[in-house]
């Protein structure tokens, strides 16, 4: 098993807050050639239309010295993911969850910007002092 995020615990607790169960901690993909582990896997019943809303949540701090390395990495994960996910379960969408801070200094560059676009990316901002999710980024 890979070692956890610093922020796991964080995200855990503000998806909670969000209304979301907790299903997977973390979310194990079988695949012929091996295993991929995402952080978090969780549902929440959508009321009004009597549906289970199910994503998986990888979590990455950005706290190295370089964000640029830690974005190809982060972005070569989702993708791999993605994959595994559409044919594993098709029904979970994949978010990124990262830091405001990180957010709002990094993910407003050109290059993250262009690579949200192209590869459609779906962000889980989320406020490490508050405990709070405060923007999903579809």
């Amino acid at each position: 098993m890979s070692a956890r995020d610093i922020f796991h615990n964080l995200v855990r607790l503000a998806l909670q807050k969000d209304g979301w169960t907790i299903t997977h901690d973390p979310l194990s993909i079988d695949l012929a050639d091996g295993q991929l582990q995402i952080d978090l896997g969780a549902e929440r019943l959508i009321a009004a239309q009597k549906q289970d809303e199910r994503i998986a949540v990888e979590i990455k701090s950005f706290v190295a010295p370089s964000a640029i390395s830690e974005f190809h990495t982060a972005l070569g994960q989702c993708l791999n993911y993605r994959v595994a996910l559409k044919l594993k379960e098709p029904e979970r969408v994949l978010y990124l969850a990262v830091p405001l801070a990180t957010y709002e200094d990094f993910f407003s560059r050109q290059l993250p910007q262009m690579s949200i676009h192209e590869y459609q990316l779906k962000l889980l901002v989320f406020d490490p002092e508050n405990e709070v999710i405060v923007q999903w980024i579809n």
